[in-house]
């Protein structure tokens, strides 16, 4: 099991070294004055000047790539801005001050809406796709098919301003949506972020319920399952024996894949409750053109999709004995 984790390990920082050079040359390549881009909207030229001597645009794109892989292992001096310790991600010449910092400082309300609308969304979705399969072709089936389709056809923003105008302003049922650091009060932690858990999770809710079902009807129909009824097993020991290690498998890799994309940022959602994390953070940066800050958020979500792959990759190692072995 270890040597098996130590490849995927191993893989991974390859996969995320490819990523950074990739990202890297396509943000201070593809403009023609990348230094412009990354001075904001109230530049002058002597700061233009600095932030070029800084990001060194006289020099071929592989040494400035090279200057930055530096900094986020040993740091890096921004002339006129200060030192960057390590990991320095780069600097933001814009809100003057690392990119590692308020990434950090913005990644809080990230986790904690991403890992509540899981909780809620495994919870709601698996137990759903569970109930239907039991029931397969009668009334609970088709009902929680048909809620599951409705649900997959919102969006996010749609429901967000609805919900917020009757469940809050109206009825006042929930708290106005915030983020208030759970050290802080966990009472207000969980009534700020409830109402953005429970629209973040209808959409993954109603894909988690489709995929839970078709995955446990087609495992209920499979030889071994027949043949574990065929030799006296209870209708439960069949189903959570056989059936539901067997449906695992896809639903760990997609949940894998939605969580990375979540801590990544979820842009919709952070917007319409206005939510300051790393979704809001990347519209931010695009919008003032801080490709410093941009190219830390794209590297964030790329190794949060990569660190959550290893997870994936190791739970399916416990699962099926087999994979170890590949």
């Amino acid at each position: 099991m270890s040597r098996f984790l130590v490849r995927r390990v191993l893989g991974a920082l390859v996969i995320l070294l490819i990523i950074s050079a990739i990202t890297f040359g396509l943000f201070y390549a593809v403009p023609r004055d990348p230094a412009l881009m990354a001075c904001g909207k109230n530049c002058t030229p002597d700061v233009l000047a600095q932030i070029r001597q800084n990001l060194g645009i006289d020099k071929p794109i592989p040494v400035q790539y090279w200057h930055w892989l530096e900094g986020v292992f040993m740091g890096r001096e921004y002339a006129g801005y200060g030192h960057c310790p390590a990991p320095c991600l780069g600097y933001s010449f814009a809100n003057r001050e690392p990119v590692l910092g308020t990434i950090l400082d913005r990644l809080p309300t990230t986790l904690s809406l991403a890992f509540g609308a899981a909780v809620v969304f495994l919870i709601l979705g698996i137990g759903a796709g569970m109930l239907a399969a039991v029931k397969h072709g009668k009334f609970l089936d088709k009902f929680a098919s048909s809620a599951s389709l409705l649900g997959s056809s919102l969006q996010i923003y749609f429901v967000g301003y609805i919900a917020m105008f009757f469940l809050v302003a109206k009825l006042g049922l929930f708290a106005q949506p915030s983020y208030t650091p759970l050290t802080e009060d966990p009472v207000a932690w969980f009534s700020g972020l409830l109402l953005p858990w429970l629209v973040l999770a209808i959409i993954f809710t109603a894909n988690y319920t489709r995929m839970t079902r078709s995955q446990l009807v087609e495992q209920l129909s499979e030889d071994y399952v027949r043949t574990a009824r065929a030799k006296g097993l209870s209708r439960r020991n069949v189903f959570f024996r056989f059936a539901w290690r067997g449906a695992m498998g896809p639903i760990v890799t997609v949940f894998g894949i939605d969580l990375g994309t979540l801590i990544g940022g979820a842009i919709i959602t952070e917007t319409t409750f206005s939510m300051q994390g790393i979704g809001r953070l990347a519209v931010k940066s695009v919008d003032q053109s801080d490709l410093p800050m941009l190219l830390g958020v794209t590297l964030l979500s790329a190794g949060a999709i990569v660190f959550f792959n290893i997870i994936v990759d190791a739970v399916y190692a416990l699962i099926d004995p087999r994979i170890r072995l590949a």
